[in-house]
């Protein structure tokens, strides 16, 4: 079963990002609500700072030391168990 994880991201207006996927879709996520707590104090506040995203190792990660994980990005939460069935 091979995990579908983020290829690239483009930020957009606001917090919001285009997400290239490892199976071709392409999504784009509303990151505003899940950059709470002081780790995504810089990002939050300095839109140039949320424009520095990068993808690795198919998480999204900035250079402050924040990241996003790749499962609640594409799914919400965990993958669900036929997604690669479904991907195929």
């Amino acid at each position: 079963m091979k995990l579908i994880r983020i290829r690239e991201a483009k930020p957009l207006g606001d917090y919001c990002v285009e997400l290239t996927l490892t199976d071709g879709r392409v999504v784009e996520r509303d990151l505003g609500p899940m950059l709470v707590g002081p780790v995504f104090d810089e990002i939050r506040n300095d839109v140039a700072q949320f424009r520095e995203m990068r993808v690795e190792g198919g998480a999204l990660v900035w250079p402050t030391g924040a990241d996003l994980c790749p499962d609640v990005l594409i799914w919400g939460g965990l993958p669900p168990a036929d997604a690669a069935s479904d991907a195929a």
